[in-house]
């Protein structure tokens, strides 16, 4: 390696780190967790039935996964201005990352709830609760084991899916490589280098996920059992 491309790869390093700190990581949050509430709500439409919103929420979950994420991003931001709606590039990002991560959490969502046994919801009803309890006490904690992993692999995914902002201007990590990328000439160094972030990033990530999944006991129908003789025990007494 030359003293000039070190010099420039050890220049542009913070700028590359810093914009992940600063626009990558906060846009991956925040739609992450919009995407979680968004599909955690279609999820439950689904699961309980209702004709009208199961079909729309079917409907949701089809369009935004068969369409691209780029193409998404691309009607947001460039498409809705000829419609007389015009939003900056972050929250058109925010917007289309968002709808786009609720579709695939509500399938994740909706086949964890599902993967609950059915007898313990009817064991449920025995002891005398009603649905929202049910589903509050019995079927989400356990639901939540089964689609953490899944759901941690996809923040994963997202971290990287972002670079995708870059196509309409918003300055996150990859966009940051490319703009020093054009002053410098050296593309290939320095997208290097941006991959070396998203890799740091990523292995802290999956990490994380690893020392949570063992702190998280997959196998809870024991921890349900005595959840359910406990809520007998408090019907019984009062």
């Amino acid at each position: 390696m030359s003293e000039r491309l070190f010099g420039i790869l050890t220049e542009s390093f913070p700028k590359i780190l810093m914009a992940c700190i600063q626009v990558t990581i906060p846009l991956t949050l925040l739609v992450f967790s919009i995407g979680l509430i968004l599909g955690f709500f279609l999820a439950l439409v689904q699961v309980a039935n209702v004709p009208v919103l199961r079909r729309a929420a079917r409907v949701y979950v089809w369009l935004f996964r068969g369409t691209p994420l780029l193409v998404q991003l691309y009607i947001v931001f460039f498409g809705l201005p000829s419609i007389g709606i015009t939003l900056d590039a972050f929250p058109s990002a925010l917007i289309a990352f968002s709808l786009n991560n609720a579709a695939y959490t509500s399938e994740t969502v909706r086949a964890a709830l599902l993967s609950v046994p059915q007898g313990q919801t009817e064991a449920g009803y025995m002891v005398g609760l009603s649905y929202g309890q049910i589903m509050r006490r019995i079927v989400i904690p356990q639901a939540a084991r089964v689609a953490f992993p899944t759901l941690s692999n996809s923040l994963i995914s997202l971290t990287k899916d972002t670079s995708l902002a870059a196509a309409i201007t918003v300055v996150e990590l990859f966009k940051t490589a490319q703009q020093v990328a054009a002053v410098y000439f050296e593309p290939f160094a320095l997208y290097c280098e941006a991959a070396l972030v998203y890799l740091m990033l990523n292995t802290l990530l999956t990490l994380l996920q690893s020392f949570l999944e063992k702190k998280i006991n997959p196998t809870s129908a024991k921890k349900t059992r005595r959840s359910l003789i406990q809520i007998g025990k408090e019907k019984n007494h009062a």
